[in-house]
């Protein structure tokens, strides 16, 4: 059986890390097609390969559901983890030295990953999301550990009126001493989004200071919504 690779290079990079240092996030062209996505969201019920189940209302995170993968990740998965990371390392380095922290990231996401572990954080984090008629995820970030890589990725698996309306992705950005703001991004079936994690460096007149950015989803007002998460950092 041959696996398909996701291939992104032909996405224009340098516009993406052009869109990720003035606004914190940036939307790609199609990752998957849409026989791919399809098959993606219906392997959510798959239990095999995932590690643990979350309600998000038992925990006050929103309301709907997501899966983390289990380790060895499935193969699409793990390929399109390192593929991503190899092209936003740039990014999060030149944001480390922005920010002024000397820890830099190492080329080959397999390096990280022995990083994190060897930190402890162990447990996989690429995951699975799944909302339905008024679900929606509250503000946050997905930090889970001392080692952070600053980028993440999401990516669309159903196709937005079709199989549900409403969900939109929403981004909020909190300057220093400035009220938040926000962003709502649109995405097609198979299309990423790569965002901030948590935050990232702005050159202002006066140089550069940090930008804390949380992440969410509106209500889901009918259907049924898929999306793939891509998180380059391991829990504990």
């Amino acid at each position: 059986m041959t696996h398909h690779t996701p291939t992104i290079g032909s996405f224009d990079w340098q516009a993406i890390a052009t869109d990720l240092d003035t606004r914190g996030y940036a939307v790609t062209g199609s990752v998957f097609s849409s026989q791919e996505c399809a098959q993606l969201a219906k392997s959510y019920d798959e239990e095999a390969q995932f590690r643990k189940k979350i309600v998000m209302a038992r925990h006050g995170f929103g309301k709907g559901e997501y899966k983390y993968f289990n380790y060895p990740l499935p193969h699409k998965i793990s390929a399109l983890r390192g593929a991503f990371y190899a092209r936003l390392v740039p990014v999060a380095n030149n944001w480390q030295s922005m920010i002024g922290r000397d820890i830099l990231f190492p080329d080959a996401h397999n390096a990280f990953v022995e990083r994190c572990h060897k930190a402890g954080q162990t447990r996989p984090t690429p995951l699975m999301l799944r909302y339905g008629k008024d679900d929606y995820n509250c503000l946050h970030q997905d930090l889970y550990g001392d080692h952070v890589f600053p980028l993440q990725v999401a990516i669309m698996l159903s196709s937005p009126g079709e199989d549900f309306s409403g969900g939109e992705f929403v981004l909020t950005e909190q300057r220093p001493r400035m009220q938040s703001r926000a962003e709502v991004v649109s995405l097609a079936q198979g299309e990423a989004v790569i965002f901030a994690v948590n935050e990232r460096p702005v050159r202002g007149t006066r140089g550069t200071y940090r930008v804390r950015m949380r992440h969410g989803v509106s209500r889901v007002r009918d259907g049924q919504r898929h999306v793939l998460g891509i998180i380059f950092h391991d829990a504990t």
